[in-house]
């Protein structure tokens, strides 16, 4: 078995096994091995008493005294009764039938899973069974907790990464003086502890071998590349600008000093001597579409087509929307062309004719943009939109697609500078800091649990005037494994409690791809009024009319995730509120929390992530939405980032083509054939 074999060659899957598996970006061996755990299940001793506060989680050994069934709010309950010590505990089964025939009466089994109280009687809801001796050979283990997709279970997922552990043992490619200079695991050894730690200490270790892997990887295909490199001169000629002016004329608002000085760069890139590559980096709603938008004008008004790639249909076909209005107002005559994996049929023969045309236009798009099929003329500037979605891999085979085009990548991560440089050396940078004047700055404030009904009354009073809004929950639905609101019970008590007129919406990462678009969809072109959702909505979707969002069990996220779901509201003239749950119970508030109450300013706040970073929760909620890594991040690991970027400028200058390091070069190999064929 090689790491580059598809994902049917591990035991167990088949081409049916497959599809989740590939719905989760797991196409091959190497991938399942970094589709790492998001947390842990720890099983305590058996309990022979219940003496548990609620929330915990607690293992009960106890025969089941009687079970029975009934139908209730569409679902079917399975109840089961135990005694304890004399006290009666309910367990709680949601849709599982078949538990009344196969839970036998008198005989003992293991119940584990959290307490609740319904008045004063204890229960576990949806409780994990067990034999006794089952659940024995568990307790002190560590057992992995997989990010959820629609079709895939933490049981495939663990058994699959058993088979190729079995099977495999992944060759150190990284030098003595590196793993030696900063205590770094061996690889093998690394990924074993990622997926079934030995205990908490293998598991730092661990991760921070794999964090520095990642983060080594990117640099060094970066750098490596950016060395073989040559300059490429600027042949398309003079181009002739007046057209930005006709358009700033238009607009009912004026560029802020942010915007104008990225255009500017923009504009004196494209009369330089040489073609060359931008990072545009602006805070959540600081107006980058703009600059991207007349970028994309000036080029057309000189002859030339422009291709614009967002990470979602939703908001590709927002981007689509926006630029005929733009183009109206402006009174350009320039086609736009839509192209996503939904453009189908004659829609699709056509867009790809005026694509191959030569005609100067515009071409918003997906990831559908790069595929073979499509065959640009007169391609000169390709923008990439929330660049950190997309690899390197599929942002050069879209720049590709023309023999000379220039490229803008664009996000809304705000990065610090010093950080910035490390990892987009060889881009320029322009950075955008203010918001435009017509919008509003965002209202702020830290709630606990007891005020969700003055919060509700805002969500009402702002649907009825028109708006609309968001609530999003850290989980998909009620788990043993972690604690929290979850959207599947949340949506369902918040169509109890609102007024029948509120249409609801709820979305979360597992869903069908088609189903999940339909959803934002629905969002945003208002026909959903408020929308329950997890941290997928973080990037994706723009919607101006919704202006309240409320953010539950918010000491769990870090900063910067924060501060991009803040930005689904306030991105019109409407005032917009946010509100933070903190349900940690500490009576200290959060520093984080805090911190975000007082400013909207993205790029102080990433400062203060760094400041404020330290070892935190290992695992757990994503704690930002920076460059697409699987285990890095860029705030809490910056001195590993740091560390990394040494390493590799040490490799480069002491053997700028890793002549000496067989095992590297194989290994960078191997990672580009992955990347090329997972396009």
């Amino acid at each position: 078995m090689n790491l580059n074999d598809d994902i049917t060659v591990v035991k167990g899957i088949g081409p049916k096994t497959a599809a989740p598996f590939r719905r989760a970006g797991v196409f091959c061996v190497y991938d399942l091995l970094t589709y790492y755990p998001s947390s842990y299940k720890n099983y305590p001793e058996v309990s022979a008493v219940l003496s548990a506060d609620e929330g915990a989680s607690v293992a009960l050994a106890a025969p089941v005294k009687n079970i029975y069934e009934r139908y209730a709010n569409g679902k079917t309950l399975t109840t089961a009764n135990v005694s304890v010590l004399g006290l009666n505990v309910n367990l709680v089964w949601f849709n599982q039938r078949y538990l009344k025939k196969s839970l036998k009466p008198g005989i003992r089994y293991v119940f584990f899973g959290k307490v609740s109280y319904k008045g004063k009687t204890p229960e576990l809801v949806q409780p994990q069974i067990f034999s006794l001796n089952e659940y024995q050979k568990m307790v002190g283990m560590k057992l992995p907790v997989y990010p959820k997709v629609f079709g895939l279970t933490d049981k495939m997922i663990e058994k699959a990464v058993i088979n190729v552990l079995d099977c495999v043992k992944i060759q150190e490619y990284l030098p003595t003086v590196i793993t030696d200079k900063y205590s770094l695991i061996d690889i093998d050894t690394a990924f074993r502890n990622i997926h079934f730690p030995e205990n908490d200490e293998m598991l730092v270790e661990a991760r921070k071998r794999l964090a520095f892997d990642e983060f080594f990887l990117f640099l060094l295909n970066q750098r490596m590349t950016t060395a073989e490199e040559t300059k490429t001169i600027n042949t398309l000629g003079k181009f002739d600008t007046t057209v930005v002016e006709q358009i700033k004329a238009s607009l009912p608002y004026q560029l802020t000093a942010g915007q104008e000085s990225a255009l500017n760069d923009v504009l004196r890139d494209i009369n330089g001597k040489y073609i060359t590559q931008r990072l545009i980096q602006g805070d959540v709603g600081s107006g980058k579409t703009i600059v991207a938008f007349i970028a994309m004008a000036v080029m057309a008004e000189n002859g030339y087509t422009s291709a614009i790639m967002a990470p979602t249909e939703v908001l590709a076909r927002q981007h689509y929307e926006k630029f005929i209005a733009l183009c109206n107002t402006a009174g350009l005559d320039v086609p736009c062309v839509l192209l996503t994996g939904h453009v189908k049929g004659k829609a699709r023969t056509k867009a790809l004719e005026d694509i191959a045309s030569g005609i100067p236009s515009f071409v918003i798009g997906t990831h559908a943009l790069f595929q073979e099929k499509v065959e640009f003329k007169n391609l000169a500037l390709v923008i990439t939109d929330e660049q950190h979605r997309f690899g390197v891999k599929q942002r050069n085979a879209l720049a590709e697609k023309g023999e000379e085009a220039f490229s803008i990548v664009m996000s809304a991560t705000p990065i610090p500078r010093t950080l910035a440089l490390i990892l987009y050396q060889g881009l320029n940078i322009s950075t955008i800091t203010e918001k435009p004047s017509i919008r509003k700055p965002i209202k702020n404030a830290v709630i606990d649990p007891s005020l969700r009904k003055n919060a509700y009354a805002l969500f009402i009073k702002e649907i009825r005037a028109g708006h609309q809004g968001v609530i999003i929950c850290p989980l998909v639905e009620p788990s043993e494994n972690a604690e929290g609101e979850n959207v599947e019970e949340y949506y369902e008590k918040i169509v109890r409690i609102f007024p029948d007129d509120i249409t609801i919406g709820k979305l979360y990462g597992p869903m069908p791809a088609d189903e999940k678009e339909q959803v934002m969809s629905d969002f945003a072109s208002a026909k959903t009024d408020l929308l329950i959702s997890t941290t997928v909505i973080e990037v994706g979707v723009d919607v101006p009319n919704a202006t309240v969002i409320m953010i539950e069990d918010a000491q769990k996220f870090g900063l910067a995730q924060l501060h991009q779901l803040r930005g689904r509201v306030g991105r019109g003239d409407a005032q917009a509120y946010c509100m933070f749950v903190d349900t940690s119970g500490s009576k200290t508030p959060s520093k984080r929390l805090e911190v975000l109450k007082k400013s909207n300013d993205g790029f102080y706040l990433a400062n203060a992530d760094l400041k404020m970073r330290g070892p935190g929760d290992t695992f757990g909620v994503r704690q930002s939405g920076d460059v697409s890594f699987k285990i890095a991040d860029i705030y809490n690991d910056a001195d590993l980032l740091r560390e990394a970027s040494d390493s590799v400028q040490m490799l480069l200058d002491s053997d700028p083509t890793l002549d000496g390091l067989p095992q590297l070069r194989s290994h960078l190999k191997e990672q580009s054939d992955r990347q090329y064929s997972n396009l």
